[in-house]
């Protein structure tokens, strides 16, 4: 399988292109910071190492992967978050050799395949960084490995086990190399940026297709593959493309293959990214269309209040700040949403208190991203029982990355214990049966902390704002 947007050509000033979305992308512009992202990963590593008692780790690309035991077609590769934080390298039986004192060893199988060949990095920035071995075959890995104590850290244990290798995924080396990947380097930030400038032209170009209204959500989904020059195994997460009630589902991929009916689809919540060097986009907006109904004005008016609470709590990140807070925070906008627009017959002081609001909003603001769209090292300590489904729970620092993603939902399974306990008279239950057929709202950005200012606020980076400055309301 060729990477559709891989190809590099050369541009008209010696450097190299990417096209993506129909746009060419200087990658230089992206890379380089590249060098000082390697030199810092070297001496981080080499201090993991150390106080893991090792003297050297074997980082492994990954291995294509059968389906089941019972067919003989296999997954397209995606490689290790570890590996792929070092080299964006998508090369079955690719393996990195880091230890003191040296440039790191990048192992790299170079066998004739007349069946099919591996995808072509979309950059090779790489290559000067490293000293590179041509494999013939695979574990002819195992005469590069370096004696001493050695820790593998990658899915394939057999591997390991073939080349002589018994630490593998040594729980305190493995949870310092997920440290590393809390904070984001200007390298990391950069292709971030460029995944978030990728996933907005789909995003625009579905909003259109939208007020159309005249495909099916699978045609959707295609055409946002298309438009943002990605196959359906390298985006970073199963695209969500929901139409109306299918928007209460929060991860709703099972596409309706059938075009919407006379007067088209009322709501779209599309929840879709894009990947640049490994690292990835998580970005979410909610529209709908004036069905010309006092229902579809409400609807319209919650969409925008949740648009306006997201910049809100944007604006509310500070340093020091736990995440939760945030959340918490999250949940106090909501209240007071549900109670502004008379869905709820309470305060909004009341509508948290009592769980109304998580009935609502059931999913946790955010979470890191990175080289995986629900990243790694920000969910060490787990949430309040009363936040089982936050994955982030870390105190915001500069230099990290996350989402920022509220949502306001008509779910029933949620909503039927509500509607059928004692405090079932805080709710307009009327209002909501109305609003139940739009499904839901989600709305999703991803920020980097930039660091406190002079005078003591705190400034962010709003990637996705930069290039999708709406997050929903009217398409």
């Amino acid at each position: 399988m060729r990477r559709a947007a891989g190809g590099v050509a050369a541009a008209p000033g010696g450097g190299a292109l990417s096209r993506h979305g129909g746009l060419a992308v200087s990658i230089e512009a992206i890379t380089k910071d590249y060098a000082a992202h390697v030199e810092g990963l070297q001496r981080s590593y080499e201090k993991a190492l150390a106080e893991s008692g090792f003297d050297a780790v074997v980082v492994h690309g990954g291995a294509a992967r059968r389906r089941s035991d019972f067919d003989d077609q296999w997954w397209p590769l995606r490689a290790t978050p570890h590996f792929q934080h070092w080299v964006a390298l998508r090369e079955p039986g690719a393996a990195l050799v880091v230890r003191a004192g040296r440039r790191p060893t990048l192992l790299r199988v170079t066998a004739v395949d007349y069946w099919e060949h591996a995808n072509a990095p979309e950059s090779e920035h790489f290559v000067e960084h490293f000293e590179q071995v041509a494999l013939a075959a695979a574990d002819d890995a195992k005469a590069h490995v370096p004696g001493g104590r050695v820790a593998f850290v990658g899915d394939e244990a057999a591997i390991a086990a073939r080349w002589g290798i018994e630490a593998v995924n040594p729980p305190g080396l493995v949870a310092a190399l997920d440290a590393l990947r809390v904070y984001k380097t200007a390298y990391e930030q950069g292709c971030l940026r460029e995944a978030n400038r990728r996933a907005a032209h789909g995003h625009s170009a579905l909003r259109r297709a939208f007020f159309e209204g005249a495909s099916s959500e699978l045609e959707l989904h295609l055409a946002y593959l298309a438009v943002t020059q990605q196959d359906d195994p390298e985006t970073p997460y199963k695209n969500i493309v929901a139409y109306d009630g299918n928007a209460a589902t929060l991860h709703h991929v099972a596409y309706a293959r059938r075009r919407p009916g006379e007067g088209g689809p009322r709501t779209l919540l599309l929840d879709a990214g894009a990947t640049c060097l490994g690292y990835c986009s998580d970005i979410t907006r909610t529209w709908v269309r004036d069905g010309g109904d006092a229902t579809s004005a409400v609807f319209r008016g919650l969409v925008e209040g949740v648009e306006a609470l997201q910049q809100r709590l944007c604006a509310a990140v500070a340093v020091g700040m736990p995440y939760e807070a945030l959340h918490d925070r999250a949940h106090d906008e909501v209240g007071a949403l549900l109670s502004a627009t008379g869905v709820v017959r309470c305060s909004a002081e009341e509508a948290v208190s009592s769980g109304i609001t998580r009935a609502f909003f059931p999913h946790g603001l955010g979470h890191s991203l990175g080289l995986q769209c629900h990243d790694v090292g920000c969910a060490v300590v787990k949430p309040r029982a009363d936040n089982p489904f936050l994955r982030n729970t870390s105190v915001i620092e500069a230099a990290q990355v996350f989402t920022i993603e509220p949502g306001l939902y008509f779910i029933d399974a949620l909503l039927r214990p509500l509607r059928e306990g004692g405090g079932s008279g805080r709710v307009d239950w009327a209002l909501v049966d109305a609003l139940a057929p739009f499904g839901g709202i989600r709305i999703e950005d991803d920020v980097v902390v930039r660091g406190a200012t002079g005078g003591g606020a705190t400034e962010i980076d709003n990637l996705t704002r930069a290039v999708l400055p709406e997050g929903g309301g009217a398409a």
